[in-house]
Parts: structure tokens; C-alpha cells; sequence
């Protein structure tokens, strides 16, 4: 069955960026260099069809109970930033919160929202931007089937998918540099609005001294506008490969827990990964069973 939302996520423009150049690759996403602003990657919470095993990529699976729980304790972390230990984002309220177009994704937004929105935190709605070039990366006939039997039907794909990503991927899905297609016009938009959103620059003689991009010293603390992205493992670890300029092969040198934060600054024209995959705010929910299952879902190359 086609999938609207996938369609319009990959343009005739986005497929021959996609093939183009040797290797696949694309030129380097272009960062203003007087823009300061922070990305704020979260990925949703636990959905039914990652309790019970099975690959989802695009299909809709909503998100369990245990997922909303973790949406909660995320969206009132986000919601009060600077409580101790601060999180490495600036003050003020966010630009908005961009997010997937499936519910996982869409529900863990809406949680982030009501937060914020909150009088003890912000106190005024933040807005949320559907974006489907956020799609998960499409599993095509593995979308809904259960690992294991995905282990046992498609055995040599799925091992090639584990070690070399970008020679196999799901039977009837979507294949890396066509998704790297996608996030990065995603990423041109989202900078864009970030840039738009800055305090406009004093006139004056003398040229403007970039912030260095060196984090930790006196002076470096984040500044400027940020966003909030609620997506998913996958289309997040095309979005890192995409900001930092590394090769496709590397997918799977990222890993996102659910409603963990992953913490990006845009500094002198250059991105700067401030803090990754942050989960303490679910401490609460942790137990060994659940982290185990985390785990062995991490293993199997599920998205």
C-alpha cells in the first residue's frame, strides 16, 4: 500500500540527489556562520510494536503505556531546563517543536507541548511542525513482522543490513542516501527558521567575532534560538551523519534510547555535539528487564 506521507517526503528532486555523485554523496549542509542555536533531538517513546518485538519503520504504531510514561518524564524535564543538573540548552522558550508524522512521534511532541505550556514552566504554547522528511526510515516488508521472524526469512539481508548498511536494507524499503535526501532538506529548513529567528545584528564597522566552537570554557554557554525534534533511531542517525558531515557507512555508530536527548549547537558555522542520548530523567522507569530489552533490540538492527 502506498504511503502518502512517505511520497511526499522524497521529491523527483530528492531521488536524483540521492543517486547522485560517487559514493553517494552530497555536498556538505551549510551552517550560517553567525548563527547560534542549539537542536534538540528526542526520540518518542516506547510504541506497542516495540514491546511486542516487531520492526516498525513507517507503519503506525502507537505509543504503549509505559511509552507515554517516558513522554511525560521527558516533556517535564524539557519543560523546566535550567532545574538541576541543567541541560546544556538555552534560556527562553523554544522556537518550536518539529516532529515526525506518525503518532509515536506526533504523541511525544504533544506531551513536550503540554509541558512547556504549563505555568510553571513556559507558560505560553510552543508550536509544533509535522515534518515528514522526519519519517522513520521505511522498512518496507519487514514493517510489522517480528524479528525473529525476520532473523529466519531474510537472514543473510538483515546481516548485511547490521555490517554494511548501504549494500542491503529491507525488501520494498528505503535505502540510506535516499533518506539522507529527505533529512537533509529537513535539516535546511529547520536551520533556516533558526536563522530567521535571531536577533537581528547591530549595524557596525568593525566584523562580527564568531563564538568559538571549543564547548567548556567561560563565556561558550549556549546562546540563541533552539528547537525541539521528535523523531525516530533511524532518521536520527541520518540527521548526526548529515550535521557533521560523515559518511552514510558510519549509521550505526549513533545509538538513541527512547525519550532520550541528544544536544547539538550551531556555532560558527559549524555543528557541535554538546550531549548525547541523555535518558537520567528516566531513571524512575528503569529495571533490568527493560534495559535488557533495550538492548537486544539495539543488537537485532530493528527501527
Amino acid at each position: 500500500m502506498a504511503n502518502p506521507a512517505r511520497e511526499r517526503a522524497l521529491t523527483s528532486s530528492d531521488r536524483s540527489e540521492a543517486t547522485a555523485g560517487p559514493g553517494n554523496a552530497t555536498p556538505g549542509l551549510v551552517i550560517p556562520p553567525d548563527l547560534e542555536a542549539t537542536i534538540v533531538l528526542v526520540r518518542h517513546g516506547e510504541s506497542t510494536f516495540i514491546e511486542e518485538g516487531r520492526f516498525q519503520g513507517q507503519a503506525e504504531s502507537p505509543l504503549s503505556s509505559h511509552g507515554r510514561r517516558q513522554a511525560k518524564r521527558a516533556a517535564e524535564r524539557l519543560a523546566h531546563p535550567g532545574a538541576s543538573p541543567a541541560l546544556p540548552i538555552p534560556a527562553g522558550m523554544p522556537l518550536e517543536i518539529v516532529h515526525s508524522p506518525l503518532g509515536r512521534a506526533a504523541e511525544t511532541a504533544g506531551a513536550i507541548g503540554t509541558a512547556m505550556a504549563a505555568d510553571d514552566a513556559f507558560g505560553r504554547d510552543i508550536p509544533l511542525r509535522p515534518d515528514p522528511g522526519l519519517l522513520e526510515i521505511g522498512q518496507g516488508e519487514w514493517e510489522g513482522l517480528h524479528r525473529s521472524e525476520i532473523e529466519s526469512r531474510w537472514a543473510a539481508v538483515l546481516a548485511t543490513w547490521r555490517l554494511r548498511p548501504l549494500e542491503a536494507w529491507a525488501p520494498g524499503g528505503e535505502s540510506i542516501p535516499v533518506v539522507a535526501a529527505r533529512v537533509r532538506r529537513s535539516l535546511e529548513v529547520l536551520i533556516g527558521r533558526l536563522a530567521a529567528s535571531g536577533p537581528a545584528r547591530e549595524p557596525s564597522s568593525a566584523p562580527a567575532v564568531p563564538r568559538s566552537p571549543v564547548a567548556g570554557y567561560r563565556g561558550a554557554a549556549a546562546g540563541g534560538p533552539w528547537s525541539v525534534v521528535v523523531g525516530h533511531d533511524g532518521v536520527f542517525k541520518v540527521v548526526l551523519l548529515t550535521l557533521f558531515d560523515l559518511p552514510l557507512e558510519r549509521f550505526w555508530m549513533w545509538s538513541f534510547d527512547l525519550c532520550g536527548f541528544t544536544v547539538i549547537e550551531l556555532r560558527s558555522g559549524h555543528a557541535v555535539l554538546r550531549a548525547v542520548n541523555l535518558t537520567e530523567h528516566l531513571a524512575p522507569l528503569l529495571d533490568a528487564a527493560s534495559q535488557e530489552a533495550t538492548e537486544e533490540r539495539q543488537r537485532s538492527g530493528a527501527l
